[in-house]
């Protein structure tokens, strides 16, 4: 009897619910990887974060050949091949079982139905597992049976339900015995690489992940609340990355954090507290994708925020991606996203916010560009970001509610560091200049003057959304 282990956003031995549970079995277990590159290409994403998939599977076939595991890997195009490559590696492999780890978001849930229902009819057996959440989507309910909009009821609801659960991350399984059955070369899936530089900032592997992990933790994770908000800082844990395509699981991150907070969870260390708020986040996100799956179809939450007049005007789109905007902190921040692949999480959302409320343009295609940019480009957690900045979306800012970048740039980055890194032609200016340079400042520096005027912004996007949200009612 040969059972397998089909990986898809779970790239790790350690804390792998489909992993431990096929290694259970007393046959041979072989680990399967479908590469779906025009599946990528439709849901944009871009090539920093394919490579880095890509080297996360080399990284994970080298952790399962010291188990006995081989991996095989195939490149087909897209989901709706999935069940038939795998129906195919079933059949030639003798393979009587297959596990892997549920995904919650639209497209996935239907490649994972119409494998289930293939590989069902041919008599291969399918257990699907948890893994990408703490607590499945339809186990965090209001009262009335409901799933949650805002996120703060949602937050309590699941740590007093996660405090009833095992958070215990899962052993690595022990070695198998050898089986007769070359694993996918590693250099066929490197030839799958785009034609993309290896990104120096992200190097790949859970190994690397589980570093990063115990130095946050040891280092920087009870100052995380004074200190996430600040780019020029080191203040954030730097795993999204490793998150996104499973390199670490959240499981292993909350207990981690839970553990340095010595198991406390309502009290106890203010910075390590938030950074489980985050990790919470994550989860809130996900379920929405899941329990609200018109978001997946390019909708927004409030359906009614749909009927606003987004601009779509290239030309500021594109100062916008290039970090030429005239708002220092903007640019700097997209500057930041084009050079490394990752985005500060408070500039993420200064830029959102500028993009939809100062240029008033569709969040769709900010949404857009970060996925096709960011090497932790995750579904929900961006299009959530994306339409909590427009005030499109669930727990959404009020639509009242701007950024005014030049103030969060007083604000987060005083005396100008995180600038001055990012825009070299403005790091002569002093603090008091740099977060909006004078016109003769700008011109001696070569930076451009500002493409539209906060105040008169801000009038435009409360005027547009009042006037649809007075129709709603109309």
């Amino acid at each position: 009897m040969t059972v397998a282990v089909w990986f898809r956003n779970d790239l790790r031995v350690h804390d792998n619910p489909a992993l431990f549970e096929a290694c259970r079995s007393t046959g041979d277990v072989v680990a399967l990887y479908l590469h779906t590159p025009e599946q990528w290409r439709d849901h944009d994403m871009g090539l920093n974060k394919q490579r880095f998939i890509l080297e996360n599977v080399v990284a994970l076939s080298k952790e399962l050949a010291k188990l006995n595991i081989p991996l095989l890997a195939i490149s087909i195009a897209r989901f709706a091949d999935c069940a038939r490559a795998l129906e195919n590696i079933c059949r030639e492999q003798g393979i009587t079982a297959l596990h892997f780890n549920e995904e919650y978001e639209l497209n996935e849930l239907h490649r994972d139905t119409q494998v289930f229902a293939a590989l069902s009819r041919v008599g291969v057996a399918v257990h699907r597992h948890q893994d990408q959440v703490m607590l499945a989507p339809g186990s965090v309910l209001t009262g009335q049976g409901q799933p949650f909009r805002v996120f703060t009821p949602f937050k309590r609801c699941w740590l007093k339900l996660v405090q009833e659960s095992s958070i215990q991350p899962l052993p690595i399984p022990k070695k198998r015995r050898a089986i007769v059955l070359a694993p996918t070369a590693v250099e066929l899936i490197e030839s799958w690489v785009p034609a993309q530089p290896a990104n120096a900032f992200w190097p790949a592997g859970s190994e690397e992940a589980l570093h990063r992990l115990d130095d946050f933790v040891a280092q920087r994770i009870a100052q995380y609340d004074a200190q996430r908000d600040f780019p020029a800082l080191d203040g954030t844990s730097q795993l999204s990355a490793y998150l996104a395509v499973g390199a670490i699981s959240a499981r292993t991150c909350f207990h981690a954090a839970l553990s340095a907070n010595h198991f406390e969870w309502d009290s106890g260390n203010k910075g390590i507290q938030t950074w489980i708020s985050e990790l919470i986040w994550r989860e809130f996100y996900k379920h929405l994708s899941y329990n609200f799956p018109d978001v997946c179809k390019g909708k927004a939450f409030q359906p009614h925020t749909d009927l606003i007049p987004w601009q779509r005007n290239p030309k500021l789109f594109n100062a916008w991606c290039e970090g030429r905007t005239g708002y220092p902190i903007v640019d700097a921040a997209m500057r930041q996203l084009i050079t490394t692949g990752w985005m500060h999480n408070r500039l993420r959302m200064v830029v959102a916010m500028f993009l939809t409320k100062h240029l008033f343009m569709d969040w769709r295609l900010g949404e857009a560009f970060f996925m096709q940019h960011l090497i932790d480009g995750d579904f929900s957690a961006n299009n959530g970001g994306w339409q909590w900045s427009a005030s499109t979306g669930a727990d959404a800012a009020p639509y009242f509610r701007v950024f005014n970048p030049t103030r969060q740039s007083e604000r987060f980055d005083a005396e100008g560091e995180f600038i001055r890194r990012w825009l070299p032609e403005l790091s002569s200016l002093h603090r008091s200049q740099i977060h909006d340079p004078s016109p003769l400042e700008r011109q001696l520096c070569g930076y451009p003057a500002p493409v539209v005027d906060h105040r008169t912004a801000v009038e435009r996007v409360k005027a547009e959304f009042q006037n649809v949200k007075t129709s709603e009612f109309a």
